[in-house]
């Protein structure tokens, strides 16, 4: 059988991580699975091993030389691979601005609400004429995957932030000052470029999404904070992988068992039924 051809039942992966290209190592030999989706190719092939007995699926976010800017990311093409494999709770780790002078770098932040400021961004997988979708989106991120999040962190990562308001803006430039200032004003967290629509996608395939933020600089407008800069902003997030790693792999650990989506007791997996739907989902 050909890697395309692998059914998702043959893989067996129940959790998916969205991230940079430094997480290939968490897997135990892993498979290149190229995935087509009615969406386009996904970011690149996905990577499925194992993690400490667990079948878990990597799709790096930017691609695997980093290529695909924030505002060009396929994110409907990115979570309908996922989920084809069998995923249904996803982990998509981020870097992030932080609007509040104490949200240092450095700091975990695991939100639990978002704000979209993006544009131009397919928002969508319900975009097809026929049965209209409207998925409630009051609580973006998964109850259960955020408070398994914030029990391990202690032991695996130190303290993190419980909560907090990430705003996406479109990219790929960084916030004027007056923009930050903005976002600060309205009593948001931090702020990044690759939270939205992903979460939303997430929902409308009724899959667990947990965002880990990882707060690497000082937003322009925030007291004390300086204009950005990639170069810092790698440095900061590099410096801190093996805290967000540790982390991830013992939330791997202890996230729910998979659940038959008939069985599936977590709201977020739960959010289509009853629905009519204009196609068959993976």
């Amino acid at each position: 059988m050909s890697d395309q051809a692998t059914a998702a039942e043959d893989l067996g992966a129940d959790i998916g991580i969205i991230g940079g290209s430094g997480f290939y190592e968490f897997l135990d030999s892993p498979r290149k699975i190229a995935v087509e989706t009615p969406f386009g190719p996904p970011s690149a092939d996905l990577a499925v091993g194992d993690v400490n007995g667990r079948t878990v699926a990597f799709l790096p976010r930017h691609g695997e030389r980093h290529q695909h800017p924030p505002h060009l990311v396929n994110y409907r093409a990115n979570l309908w691979a996922l989920r084809s494999v069998g995923v249904r709770q996803v982990l998509a780790p981020c870097a992030v601005g932080s609007l509040k002078p104490e949200l240092e770098p450095g700091v975990f932040v695991v939100p639990d609400q978002v704000v979209d400021r993006t544009w131009g961004r397919r928002q969508t997988v319900y975009d097809v004429e026929g049965e209209v979708v409207h998925v409630p989106f009051a609580d973006p991120y998964c109850p259960r995957g955020r408070q398994v999040v914030l029990d391990d962190a202690g032991a695996a990562a130190g303290p993190v932030v419980d909560g907090g308001t990430l705003v996406v803006i479109q990219g790929p430039r960084f916030s004027s000052r007056a923009e930050s200032q903005w976002h600060a004003a309205a009593g948001w967290s931090v702020v990044g470029m690759t939270g939205m629509p992903e979460a939303a996608i997430a929902r409308e395939l009724a899959m667990c999404f947990t965002t880990v933020a990882m707060v690497t600089d000082h937003d322009a407008g925030v007291e004390a904070g300086e204009h950005v800069t990639h170069a810092e902003v790698m440095k900061i997030f590099a410096g801190n992988i093996d805290r967000l790693k540790a982390l991830l792999l013992q939330v791997i650990d202890d996230l729910p068992e998979p659940e038959s989506d008939a069985e599936a007791s977590c709201t977020c997996r739960r959010v289509l039924d009853g629905m009519s739907l204009p196609f068959e989902l993976p």
